[in-house]
């Protein structure tokens, strides 16, 4: 086993490397300036349309679930331990800077996600069941031609290995520990009872994943921000020192205080980048699958419905996270993970621990459904329809087996695979741009002569 985890380790410092996180920044820097900044501009607008797309577009509109049920699902995957114990991780290894590159991240990510859901209902495919299918490796293959069709293999390969990392085993522990640690209650039990309510949703497939996450996903994330806001209400007075410490530590080292060992520069954007794209996945590839079951048939509109996935889990629920952390105070008290995050909370006020227990429980619950449904998709484009239901089984009892598991190995192996599986997806993205770009620009004059 110690063999394994040198090796993972090892390939973890390959792909996380500096040429990733210029990679990943660059992309969505570059498809930011092509958009002219559009998913930031037009920000409102994308709530409008969200709002709007909680029933289909139009009865003609084809696809599984509403424009809003879709973005529900691809939240559901994305709010989920990132949000809770990977933002924890990454201030505690890379101090407070790290939130300031989980921003940018987050800011250039929205233009990754637009475009990522633009070519996935752009691209998509109906399969032999009659349900749209699309996503990386389908606007791969159908955008880029069958000569680049091994690059859409290896992604379907990555992302449906890789869904058992970041989409379960890694949420299935964190859940684990976290109600050990607040009730008492034995991972293995936590395993079970995860396992059996997973099971009981997906044998409704994507449309009882859409109804279930379009009901928590909401309910959740609105009670966890409402939560961090009463903290930070508390802390009030340490706000300005706290937005001090973000900014000047993402360009400065900072020196070990209390149980805090200090980190430099790089660690505040290696953590910084690689939790932000943990936690809201742009540049993944994931969230457009689930966007591709969208009713509708427009691929401008459902793009801006998806950039708002990065937006709502970065800069609002992560950084509510993030600053409860730091006025706390718990950041120098050496706790890390979902732990640190429940010390800061319970400083906040009493019971502040179990607000993060039961969050992080119907977060990460959610995040196993929507993954779920990644990698049977994926599973799909590989070996066809017949694979689903054997993938599925495998899916639900890997859950029991990750609840026991050793949590740094499983986030090290889980953190790997997202990388492995974004270099295809982010190279599609750059080859298929002008795509993009033209479609964009056809929406928005046709708007235009629509409205004159």
């Amino acid at each position: 086993m110690e063999f394994v985890s040198n090796l993972v380790s090892y390939v973890n410092g390959l792909v996380w490397g500096p040429p990733m996180l210029v990679l990943i920044l660059g992309v969505g820097l570059f498809l930011s300036l092509g958009l002219k900044l559009m998913p930031i501009l037009r920000l409102g607008e994308g709530f409008r349309l969200m709002w709007r797309g909680r029933t289909a577009e139009g009865a003609e509109e084809s696809g599984e679930i509403p424009p809003f049920q879709a973005l529900m699902t691809a939240l559901s995957a994305t709010i989920g331990t990132g949000n809770i114990a990977g933002v924890a991780t990454a201030v505690f290894l890379g101090g407070p800077g790290a939130l300031f590159w989980m921003w940018l991240t987050a800011l250039v990510g929205m233009a990754t996600k637009y475009s990522e859901a633009v070519l996935a209902v752009r691209f998509r495919e109906v399969d032999e069941r009659g349900a749209h299918v699309g996503g990386p490796m389908y606007y791969i293959r159908n955008g880029l031609g069958s000569k680049w069709a091994w690059l859409g293999v290896l992604f379907a390969i990555f992302a449906a290995i890789a869904g058992f990392g970041i989409g379960n085993t890694v949420q299935a522990n964190s859940v684990a520990d976290v109600l050990q640690a607040n009730f008492g209650l034995p991972a293995w039990a936590t395993g079970l009872i995860l396992m059996v309510l997973v099971g009981m949703v997906l044998i409704g497939g994507i449309r009882r994943i859409g109804q279930v996450a379009s009901a928590l996903v909401p309910l959740m994330a609105i009670s966890y921000v409402i939560a961090g806001l009463i903290v930070l209400a508390v802390n009030a007075p340490a706000l300005p020192a706290a937005f001090g410490l973000v900014f000047e530590h993402a360009f400065s080292p900072i020196a070990a205080e209390g149980g805090f060992a200090g980190a430099a520069v790089w660690a505040a954007i290696r953590f910084g980048v690689a939790r932000g794209i943990f936690s809201n996945e742009a540049g993944l590839g994931s969230a457009p699958i689930a966007h591709a079951a969208a009713q509708t048939n427009n691929p401008i509109n459902q793009g801006m419905v998806a950039m708002l996935g990065t937006f709502i889990d970065t800069i609002i629920v992560c950084t509510i996270t993030g600053m409860v952390i730091i006025t706390s105070g718990a950041w120098t008290t050496g706790e890390s993970g979902a732990a640190l995050t429940s010390t800061a909370f319970a400083l906040g006020f009493p019971g502040g621990n179990y607000v993060v227990a039961i969050s992080l429980a119907v977060f990460a619950f959610t995040t196993i459904l929507g993954w779920s449904f990644y990698g049977e998709r994926c599973i799909e484009f590989l070996f066809g329809v017949k694979a689903i239901v054997p993938y599925r089984v495998a899916w639900i009892l890997a859950i029991p087996v990750g609840a026991t598991l050793n949590l740094g190995f499983v986030w090290l192996l889980a953190d790997t695979l997202n990388a492995m599986m974004a270099l295809p997806n982010l190279i599609a993205l750059v080859l298929l741009s002008p795509v993009v770009f033209r479609l964009t620009k056809e929406h928005f004059e046709r708007q235009k002569q629509i409205g004159g």
